[in-house]
Parts: C-alpha cells; structure tokens; sequence
C-alpha cells in the first residue's frame, strides 16, 4: 500500500494541474474519505498532512475521533439518517448531504453550535442518487432561513460513474451555475461560496469546474 504523503503529492500535482488549465485561482481543499479505512491509516493521513477527514457512518465517525481528535476536521459525507442526527451532529465540522427539510429540522432540534451544510443536488437525475433536483435546490435553500443552526455554505453533487468526460463535466457545470445562482440571492444564512464535487476518478475536471473542496478516497488513501 503506497505511503499516503506519496500519493497526496500525486494529487496536489494534478490539482495544480487542473488549475492552471482552466486558469482557476480558487483555494481547494482535499478531504481524506477514510470511511473504508483503518483508524491507523487515518492517522497516517493526518500525519501526511491532511487536516480535513470524511466519514460517512456514525460509528468509524465516531471511532476516529475518538482517535484523533480536534486534530482534524471532521466532514460528514454521506446520507444522514434522522435518526442518528443526534450521534454525530455535534461532531462534524461540515455536512455534505443536506437534502431534505425533515433532516434540517433535526438537524436544528439537536446542534449546539451552527453547522455548515453543503446542500446535496442530483444534478445527474439519476434514481441511484440522493439529493434535490435542479428545480428544488433554490426554494429548498430558502426554507432553510428558519433554522439558526444551519449555514449553506455550498452545494454537493456527485457525478455519474462514466467513462465520458464531457456527461461529468457537464454535471459539475451545472452545479457550478446553481451555485452562483444561490450567491446571488444575498442570503445571510447561505452565502453558498463553496463547491463539493470531485471524487478519486474525476477531481481533476471538477476542479477545472469550480470545486473547492474534493473528496478523495481510494486515490490517496486506499
């Protein structure tokens, strides 16, 4: 298994890369997904250098904090049960699949603390998918001014596995133009500067599309 700081090198290579192809000035932000993971590869990532982790299950969330700490910031990036709001609400740092109101509810009902959310849109219309449709995105974003522990700070989509570059980036394009969309409401609650998009097989056009922060698992982490 490759050693992780080899692997992170590889890829901040490649966002350079990407950046410069596209002439992109934005900051972005690598997020380990170590949900596959052992607690001690964890660690390595974070020794390697990698301060923002991704979970997607209450309990290797919980597991690895336990581990690690405020040492790192804790992304939670996959569906989020109602049910177990509670367990790891109050854990995380950024949410990244809000995309329903009961779960905002929730959400408000158990935070003690504001909660970043990215709003999750299934730009690629694809049943295997969660998140908004195109048309709901806004309207959803806009009911969310009731809840003061909530803060939109970007969208999440996630493209379709797919050969075809163009289908990807077209999906990324759109988010990105939903996301300006948002930016130009002037909502307090949802300033939306953010883009979470790119994975291991794609981050690359994603980032030449506008992302900000890539979630990467198997590419650097194993």
């Amino acid at each position: 298994m490759a050693k992780i700081t080899t692997n992170l090198q590889t890829i901040m290579h490649k966002i350079e890369q990407a950046k410069n192809r596209a002439n992109a000035k934005q900051e972005i932000n690598i997020i380990a997904v170590t949900k596959s993971v052992s607690i001690e590869r964890t660690v390595e990532a974070t020794e390697a250098g990698l301060i923002h982790l991704g979970e997607n299950r209450p309990e290797g969330l919980l597991a690895k904090k336990g581990e690690i700490g405020n040492n790192a910031t804790w992304h939670y990036i996959g569906t989020l049960q109602s049910r177990k709001v509670k367990q790891v609400i109050n854990e995380i740092d950024y949410l990244h699949s809000l995309d329903r109101f009961s779960l905002a509810e929730e959400i408000n009902k158990r935070a003690n603390k504001t909660i970043n959310c990215f709003v999750q849109a299934n730009v690629s219309g694809e049943d295997s998918k969660h998140g908004l449709s195109a048309e709901d995105v806004i309207p959803f974003i806009q009911s969310m001014e009731q809840f003061e522990h909530i803060r939109i700070v970007g969208l999440m989509t996630m493209a379709p596995n797919t050969e075809d570059e163009t289908i990807i980036r077209n999906v990324f394009k759109e988010l990105k133009k939903m996301q300006q969309e948002v930016v130009k409401l002037n909502l307090p609650y949802a300033p939306c500067h953010e883009l979470s998009m790119g994975m291991s097989n794609d981050y690359e056009i994603a980032v030449e599309e506008g992302a900000t922060f890539v979630r990467i698992g198997t590419a650097l982490v194993g």
